[in-house]
């Protein structure tokens, strides 16, 4: 009598997931690219499709993926009509970055470094000086800031070398710990509205020869993970980014170019077990585990001493045709953080890494249980949440 086969599945490959464009188009390379194009010591143009430009306006809009926004022509007109400038007229996007998340990808334009060097490599990551998640985008617990992102920002290095530099932004921001390492130099400028921010970031292009301004939205994000990215909410909150665009657009000084980017893009993922699976109320999952970082379709897994390969092994055997799940150094290995990662960071990642592919997350619903409500997510390396705009005006 012949024995029963099972087919079981081989775990997705390491090497299968598609490593953002490190170096030459991720969102890290924007900003060295158009200070370099400036002069500016120390900046190396990266990113070859762009062209300088004595002055340069970077607005990011938060949330707003590649995907996203060719698929929604009808409520952006004006972006829309620029797809094709994106990345120098190629028509391309940029890459975020992994993860694809706030802190991380406002890091890496801030810093011009990849997460394995600036030191964000997620939502949450654990502290290895007290062992410890931190939360990287609210800062808790607080750490020092210098020292947890020693390196100098794009607009500190501008600013040195003489060019006009401002952040335009929301007040709440110009204090906080992710600004000061992430986007300070120059002159931080709060404005409430999204009016006041474009008429204000044109004010500051044409203050100086050479300027380097930075702008930002939050509300479509927000809308996002509350809404979803299928809801009326998101879609308004779209029209109305559009038009701020357009209003940006059409104050622009001479010598400028204007960039529309973004900081990564979103999926909605359905509220049901086969799509959300709640670490919280898996044992198998839990097994070794010490501390659950990152988010839901980025998590950094971070085991309990000596139970790192037997981790490793069992979210492989559970989740492994959904999500590409690797040790800390394949996840190195494969350029997941960027091309190097920095001995202080090393210990940030998590002993085991695991990057959705499928429309799945991994909850955690009593540790998180806002997060874990969220329509809208994001985080991974698929294209809907990895690829951004790069749109460009010129006058």
């Amino acid at each position: 009598m012949a024995l029963p086969t099972w087919d079981h599945p081989e775990p997705l490959a390491v090497g299968s997931a598609p490593v953002p464009e490190y170096g030459s188009g991720s969102l890290a390379d924007l900003l060295p690219t158009l200070a370099a194009g400036m002069g500016v010591p120390g900046t190396t143009a990266s990113i070859p499709e762009l062209t300088a430009a004595d002055r340069a306006c970077v607005f990011l809009i938060d949330g707003l993926g590649w995907e996203q926004l060719k698929a929604h022509p009808d409520e952006a007109p004006y972006m829309t009509a620029l797809l094709a400038s994106s990345r120098g007229g190629t028509g391309r996007p940029l890459t975020a970055g992994y993860p694809a998340t706030t802190a991380t990808s406002l890091a890496s334009v801030g810093t011009g470094l990849p997460p394995g060097a600036h030191g964000l490599p997620g939502y949450t990551v654990r502290n290895p000086e007290t062992e410890e998640l931190m939360n990287q985008l609210r800062w808790q617990p607080w750490t020092s800031p210098r020292v947890w992102q020693p390196y100098p920002t794009i607009f500190q290095l501008a600013d040195a070398a003489g060019v006009r530099t401002a952040q335009v932004t929301s007040p709440a921001f110009q204090n906080t710990p992710l600004t000061q390492v992430a986007l300070s130099g120059g002159t931080f400028h709060g404005r409430l509205s999204g009016e006041d921010r474009m008429d204000l970031a044109a004010e500051q292009l044409a203050a100086g020869d050479r300027a380097l301004i930075y702008t930002y939205y939050s509300e479509l994000d927000g809308a996002g993970h509350r809404f979803g990215v299928d809801s009326d909410a998101w879609r308004g909150q779209l029209m109305h980014v559009d038009r701020l665009v357009q209003r940006l657009a059409e104050q622009l000084p001479p010598r400028t170019a204007l960039y529309v980017t973004a900081d990564h893009g979103m999926i909605d993922i359905p509220f049901d077990e086969q799509h959300r699976i709640d670490f919280d109320e898996d044992w198998e999952l839990r097994a070794g585990v010490a501390l659950l970082g990152g988010e839901g379709r980025a998590r950094h897994v971070y085991a309990v001493r000596g139970a790192e390969s037997d981790v490793l092994t069992c979210w492989r055997e559970v989740l492994g045709e959904q999500f590409w799940i690797a040790s800390r150094d394949e996840a190195i290995a494969a350029g997941w953080f960027g091309p190097h990662v920095d001995e202080r960071v090393y210990a940030r990642l998590g002993d085991v890494v695991a990057a959705a592919r499928d429309d799945v997350l991994i909850i955690a619903s009593e540790r998180e249980p806002k997060e874990s409500a969220m329509v809208g997510n994001h985080g991974s390396m698929t294209p809907v949440e990895q690829l951004v705009p790069l749109l460009e005006v010129r006058s």
